[in-house]
């Protein structure tokens, strides 16, 4: 028997080990590394500033030569037949003719009006457009992790005030029953109490599953198995001291949406500089080595053959192409124009979203504090009401009261704490600074 015991014990002791390590503690630090190793889209865009980078080169610039290899061999079986000035006739059936062509080529244009030049600047900073983009799709994700991770919190918290509530109407019903027994309670008080400890395990199954719901959600942002359980921390931690002076200033050399506007307009001059350079000569350089063999079964040549080295230059000048010059400068301009007019409304943007965001940053802030002072009265509160229950100087509807207002203010005091945080992270989210 004592056996059996033992052998029980190590099984309990077992399961709370798996269960312990199922519940492990993700921390938002772990969170967002998770993040930034696996998720799909930051994933596809660092594929796409490979591509950018891959994309430098003076090769693609068009500044280095091309070298091509050709080969040629032709045959032919004809009959042929060839009158000579002198009247003779000459004719051959199944004439056989063979032609053998081969070299090497190459062709590389020193001089486009510095078009090439132009172009491998606008390569360079294709690749800062791609690496301003990756970063606002880190920051984004990074956001969105945040977020629900914070929810997550949130929602835990508020988990952990409905098992509270579950406690107290326990103590509830158990008083009520024993008043009854005793018959210093109805009968009513007693299915009171059981109807509203029904209703507060209503409320604590429909929270779990609201609860187990964001987790997929967040692991799925994380790019994991769904089923991954985990716990995360218990506290909401809300930097209280951003300035938004600090913030704009942040915003206007680091949020990546203005920086890719600013990288437009410079891509946008660099096309202009492009188009430009049709108005240059263009300048090629030729040389190649070749053979060529060719033999014929009529004719005054039997065979031939030639090999040898050939080079030269080719100019060429546009002097009149319909003013499609003229017009792809005038749209190219107009570009630039609009480039600038995109900075100019993205800068205003970031400000309007920064100042609005910083407003209700520093009302979030303004809330924690009285939701704080709330749940102190209302834990007081329901501290007396139980004891009175107990005495049964209170009713069942002030008990119930004071229970669902402790209940209401541990849950509003939650909900302040994100919905400041989410502030907090819209506003690193603009100023791009949230750290990962």
């Amino acid at each position: 028997m004592k056996t059996k015991n033992i052998f029980k014990s190590l099984i309990l002791f077992f399961l709370c080990i798996v269960k312990m390590n199922a519940q492990e503690v993700l921390t938002i630090e772990e969170a967002m590394k998770i993040a930034l190793q696996n998720n799909f889209d930051i994933k596809i865009a660092s594929n796409n500033l490979d591509i950018d980078k891959v994309n430098v080169t003076t090769g693609n610039a068009g500044m280095l030569p091309k070298v091509t290899a050709t080969l040629t061999d032709a045959n032919s079986i004809q009959n042929s037949s060839q009158t000579r000035q002198d009247g003779t006739t000459t004719s051959l059936d199944n004439a056989k003719n063979n032609s053998l062509n081969y070299g090497v080529g190459l062709d590389w244009t020193v001089f486009n009006g510095f078009k090439m030049f132009a172009r491998l600047e606008q390569l360079k900073e294709l690749q800062k457009l791609g690496e301003a983009e990756l970063k606002n799709t880190i920051i984004m994700k990074i956001s969105a992790v945040n977020a629900v991770y914070f929810d997550l919190v949130q929602q835990q918290q508020q988990l952990a005030a409905l098992d509270t509530t579950i406690v107290i109407s326990t103590q509830r019903l158990t008083l009520a029953q024993n008043r009854f027994a005793i018959g210093k309670a109805s009968k009513l008080e007693v299915l009171n109490a059981q109807v509203d400890l029904n209703t507060d395990k209503v409320a604590l199954l429909r929270q779990k599953e609201s609860y187990a719901n964001r987790k997929i959600a967040l692991n799925q942002i994380l790019a994991r198995d769904a089923k991954v359980d985990f716990k995360v921390v218990d506290e909401v931690a809300v930097d209280n001291k951003l300035i938004l002076a600090e913030l704009m200033a942040l915003a206007e050399k680091q949020n990546p949406q203005l920086e890719a506007q600013i990288i437009n307009k410079r891509v946008s001059e660099l096309e202009l500089k492009q188009i430009k350079g049709g108005r240059y000569p263009t300048v090629n350089l030729t040389t190649g080595y070749n053979f060529a063999e060719s033999q014929s079964s009529l004719g005054f040549t039997s065979q031939s053959s030639a090999k040898g080295l050939n080079y030269g230059l080719r100019a060429s000048m546009n002097l009149f192409d319909g003013l499609a010059q003229n017009r792809n400068e005038k749209i190219a301009k107009i570009q630039i124009e609009n480039s600038k007019i995109a900075i100019e409304q993205q800068s205003l943007l970031l400000n309007s979203e920064l100042t609005t965001a910083f407003q209700t940053y520093l009302t979030n802030l303004e809330l924690i504090q009285v939701e704080e002072t709330n749940e102190a009265i209302a834990k007081q509160n329901l501290s007396i009401t139980v004891d009175k229950f107990r005495i049964g100087t209170i009713n069942t509807l002030e008990f119930r009261t004071a229970q669902l207002n402790y209940i209401n203010a541990k849950v509003r005091y939650s909900n302040a704490q994100y919905q400041a945080k989410l502030s907090e992270i819209a506003l690193r989210e603009l100023a791009g600074n949230i750290n990962f």
